[in-house]
């Protein structure tokens, strides 16, 4: 049978001691002991062994009356030292010393061996009982639960908002890196960062990073200059951290969430494992087995932490810490190749499960679909290339119209992450990605419709010997579109002046009318989109990116050529027919 893992804490965020001192019913006092805002709980234990260690399971308030104490000073005096090394070797995070009826006072070799040993040593009063200690702890651990609940949902919201924009990559690392008050970057298959957000980390994080994210890179080996040397060895145990219970390298079970003890090397892990604090929440019960993740054998102390070889799985994640920073490095998806990678100088309950989420928004929008429709798709990609024409190859790529659309985003170029999210959100892989403008040639059963972020050209659906005809209406439709600052405009498609004449009659009378435009593209273009804008020099300008007068100086050019008063709605209305014949 498989070996199960018994968790070393209970499934809920746990607490810090200071929390529990500030409890003003409770009135309890610490009077020995580190005071460090960090020491945390896991629960509260009630003992008068005069050896706990086999009852702890690590992370405790051990609470004692002080019935185990031995007569006269020597003997308590080394009794209380043994005790406290005990309770220290079991990991006990602190113990409370109860007043009454036993002892008046707390006895003084016990405060010194708490202080000796760096053990919390807090003052239980009177009125103050053990079972009240012990629901102080899980009503604080309630609350921090329901805390992390409601941050974890509103990070899920954040981060799903942001992977709906025009630059989903970029706003999903911010978000991310907003979250967790730390760095996040996305590493490509080939391990070059392709985008970062965040602040700015501390010297040798993104190093660290880029080796990480050979652990988990599914590729089999890693990028150029990117090995990876994890920091020292392992430490002791540390039993605030349920990952490093048994002092070895970060468990296969332990999530990033937990950074263990220091200098702890990278290693593989299994985000929500039965007694993480920091749980998936999304599964519905504590310790359900998270979908990125795959447990395997952690890496060991002062071994390079290098990419697997092929004959062995990549795990889906991976964490290390360097100095105070603490690492994560997640796998998006199973051969996509590309890595997220998070560093923050702190780790709060959710960090993992928020990354997590993250990771998997990440693999949606980078990830590439292999089916039986791309593989009709390399298909007819190979034969066009080799000759073929582009009416024998479409029923590769599906039967019936297509329309073809032009789209820009607001603010910034494109790049290729953000083309493939644009063609998913309009149900269409194939996708072009030409300078600053996508192209993208859809289904004709697949309406386009706006797109937040987007300016958007479509055409009339066409088959395929009229694809070239439908990229140019999609083109007009965009430069139309950016000049009427409209969301999405549609190619016109209802019957014209056009067909009541025949076309080889319109095509002649369009030469005929157009020679002295022959030669001059730049001028035909810039009279059809004057036209087509009622004449308007600003929205003419910002359809072909020129300056108005560079416009005027164009029209007037045009109008100089044809010997045509282009002020005469005749003559627009002419001419405006005879370039749509072009």
């Amino acid at each position: 049978m498989p070996e199960t893992f018994a968790p070393a804490v209970p499934p809920t965020p746990p607490v810090p001691l200071s929390a529990l001192l500030a409890r003003e019913d409770l009135a309890l006092r610490q009077i020995a002991g580190p005071s460090d805002p960090d020491i945390v709980i896991h629960w509260a234990h009630t003992s008068e062994m005069a050896d706990p260690y086999p009852y702890l399971l690590g992370g405790e308030l051990l609470l004692t009356a002080g019935v185990h104490i031995p007569e006269g000073p020597g003997p308590a005096r080394d009794h209380f030292d043994a005790y406290v090394t005990r309770i220290v070797a079991a990991g006990g995070a602190a113990l409370g010393f109860g007043l009454a009826p036993v002892h008046d006072a707390v006895p003084g070799a016990l405060v010194a061996a708490c202080e000796a040993h760096a053990l919390p040593l807090l003052e239980v009063p009177p009125q103050t009982t053990f079972s009240g200690v012990a629901r102080a702890v899980w009503q604080l651990m309630a609350q921090a639960r329901l805390a992390e609940l409601r941050r974890v949902t509103e990070a899920q919201q954040s981060l799903a908002a942001a992977a709906s924009r025009p630059d989903p990559v970029p706003s999903v690392l911010r978000q991310l890196a907003q979250r967790l008050s730390g760095h996040a970057v996305l590493h490509g298959p080939d391990g070059t960062e392709i985008a970062a957000a965040g602040r700015e980390p501390a010297e040798g994080v993104r190093e660290a990073l880029a080796g990480l994210a050979e652990v988990v890179r599914p590729t089999g080996r890693p990028a150029a200059g990117t090995e990876h040397v994890p920091q020292g060895s392992a430490g002791p145990p540390d039993p605030s951290h349920p990952d490093s219970a048994s002092g070895s390298p970060v468990s296969p079970a332990g999530p990033p969430d937990s950074p263990g003890a220091p200098g702890s090397t990278a290693s593989p892990d299994t985000p929500g494992s039965p007694g993480s604090p920091n749980s998936p929440v999304s599964h519905g019960s504590p310790g359900a087995p998270n979908a990125l993740s795959t447990p395997v054998a952690p890496v060991a102390p002062g071994a390079r932490a290098t990419a697997p070889s092929r004959s062995t799985p990549a795990p889906a994640s991976a964490s290390d810490t360097l100095g105070g920073t603490h690492l994560a490095a997640y796998a998006l998806g199973a051969e996509g190749g590309f890595v997220l990678g998070v560093a923050s100088t702190r780790r709060e309950p959710g960090d993992h499960t928020i990354a997590s989420v993250a990771a998997v928004l990440l693999s949606l929008l980078t990830g590439e679909h292999h089916s039986g429709a791309g593989a009709a798709r390399s298909s007819a990609l190979v034969r066009l290339l080799l000759g073929a024409a582009p009416e024998a190859v479409a029923p590769l790529l599906g039967e019936g119209r297509w329309v073809v659309v032009h789209a820009r985003p607001e603010g910034q170029p494109p790049d290729a992450v953000a083309a493939s999210a644009l063609g998913a959100a309009l149900g269409s892989p194939l996708v072009d990605l030409d300078r600053d403008v996508v192209r993208v040639l859809v289904p004709g059963e697949r309406e386009p419709y706006p797109q937040p972020g987007w300016t958007l050209g479509v055409s009339a659906a066409a088959g395929p010997p009229e694809w070239p005809a439908a990229d140019t209406q999609a083109a007009r439709a965009l430069a139309r579109a950016r000049a009427t600052r409209t969301a999405l405009v549609r190619h016109g498609a209802r019957p014209g002046l056009e067909d009541l004449v025949p076309p080889a009659d319109a095509e002649a009378h369009a030469r005929a009318l157009l020679a002295p435009l022959t030669d001059r593209a730049a001028l035909a273009d810039t009279l059809r989109t004057w036209l087509s804008l009622h004449g308007s020099w600003d929205r003419t300008a910002v359809a072909l990116e020129v300056h108005r007068n560079t416009v005027r100086q164009r029209i007037a050019r045009c109008a100089a050529l044809l010997d045509a008063d282009l002020d005469d709605p005749d003559v627009r209305m002419e001419l405006w027919f005879a370039l749509r014949q072009r």
